[in-house]
């Protein structure tokens, strides 16, 4: 299982060049059941948001249901806010992404940004790494 960092998911959504295509391949994978992917559940908040913010609440709403109907949730409750804490990183979302990711049994954590997740328990790829890594199997 693979944990989605909030990132890649915007990507996908605003369409964010040039990160799109390889965060969309990934969506696309999960969506057809080919991997599981996983979101954090503060990331979940966090797109609402930003989607409400940009349109509106309905869009948000269908937005998080399309999302809860093909990714699995990571939870973040206290153990995952207690293990964030003990890995000190100097920047504390990273963290409980890497905590969530762990505690719910993921094996990669995908982001464009993979040096905020140096130390990690569970190692980080970009969306265009894993897919690499993907095409060698």
């Amino acid at each position: 299982m693979i944990l989605l960092d909030t990132n890649v998911v915007l990507d996908v959504i605003q369409r964010r060049e040039p990160h799109y295509q390889a965060s969309a391949a990934v969506m696309d994978r999960i969506i057809r059941n080919k991997i599981t992917g996983a979101l954090s559940a503060h990331a979940i908040t966090t797109v609402y948001f930003i989607i409400a913010r940009h349109q509106n609440r309905d869009v948000a709403a269908q937005a998080i249901q399309w999302l809860l109907k093909h990714f699995t949730v990571a939870s973040v409750g206290r153990p995952e806010l207690l293990r964030a804490q003990a890995l000190g990183w100097p920047d504390f979302e990273d963290a409980v992404v890497a905590a969530a990711a762990e505690s719910s049994g993921c094996d990669t954590i995908l982001s464009r940004n993979v040096r905020d997740f140096n130390g990690s328990p569970i190692p980080a790829v970009t969306p265009e790494e894993y897919l690499l890594g993907l095409e060698e199997k």
